[in-house]
């Protein structure tokens, strides 16, 4: 009898072996998350550019820099990224970058985005979502075109939204008027050190004079201007205008000007280092 009772014992043992194990090893606080079941977010991107292209996340980044899996710039870029951009006047110097900010919610309020309608006719569409508007509003935008076929400065990816949308904007009334006010005139950039005089005549119209105290404000000229140097009050007949970037320091290159003193403001006034902005019809 003896003999029969160490295998049966040892049978046993190999059945308890691994309660023993599990209550040897120490507790385990969490339970890994299969990477498999989670949801992952996939990137809708700009069609790649020069250098850079955006996701939707807002990020920035080169399409080596790519995640392959879920067609992602790396979250570690800055987000929303306004570099190069105008923020007054909305506009930036890169689609990219415009598309970036834009995708701001400080910057754009998704309930009027997804109300702005892709094309002018009634019949046209509105955009699925603020990504699909930005990438849509940075690459075709007609605030920043003069007679349709040249740009107003080198900031025209603009993401700003017309105030005679079809949506209540933020800019209030006063906004409204300033543009029905200034009807039917074509606003030009002149040439450095030239007249609007000149430079509407260059364009086959006349300038018209009393007009100009409209465009001299500063959030009227930053609209159509970089003014890298910021918006400054000074006293010429060239205003409003902005200082050439290769103008002396004492000039403050890149600075958009207005004067205070409305009874200067002339149409056929000059300077050597600046360029008009210029109201013609």
């Amino acid at each position: 009898m003896p003999k029969f009772q160490n295998p049966l014992r040892i049978n046993l043992i190999l059945q308890l072996l691994p309660l023993f194990i599990l209550q040897s090893t120490h507790p385990v606080s969490a339970i890994r998350k299969d990477v498999s079941l989670q949801q992952k977010h996939y990137c809708q991107t700009t069609v790649q550019g020069r250098f850079f292209l955006t996701d939707d996340n807002g990020h920035v980044c080169d399409a080596f820099s790519l995640d392959p899996l879920s067609h992602c710039c790396p979250e570690k870029r800055d987000q929303f990224s306004c570099h190069g951009c105008n923020l007054v006047s909305q506009c930036c110097n890169s689609y990219e970058f415009c598309v970036s900010c834009c995708l701001n919610p400080v910057m754009t309020r998704t309930e009027l985005a997804l109300k702005v309608k892709i094309a002018k006719p009634v019949t046209a569409g509105t955009y699925g979502s603020v990504f699909d508007f930005c990438a849509g509003r940075c690459r075709h935008n007609s605030e920043s075109v003069v007679h349709e076929n040249a740009y107003i400065s080198n900031f025209h990816h603009c993401f700003s939204i017309r105030s005679n949308s079809s949506v209540i904007l933020m800019t209030g009334s006063s906004s409204t008027q300033l543009e029905a006010r200034l009807a039917g005139i074509n606003i030009i950039i002149g040439r450095q050190g030239e007249s609007c005089d000149s430079a509407c005549k260059s364009e086959g119209q006349s300038c018209v004079p009393n007009k100009l105290a409209l465009l001299n404000q500063c959030d009227v000229i930053q609209k159509y201007m970089s003014c890298k140097g910021a918006c400054l009050s000074s006293i010429g007949a060239d205003q409003p205008a902005e200082v050439v970037d290769d103008a002396p320091k004492h000039l403050n290159p890149g600075a958009c000007l207005y004067t205070r003193t409305q009874s200067v403001l002339s149409c056929d006034g000059s300077h050597t280092h600046t360029k008009r902005l210029c109201p013609c019809a």
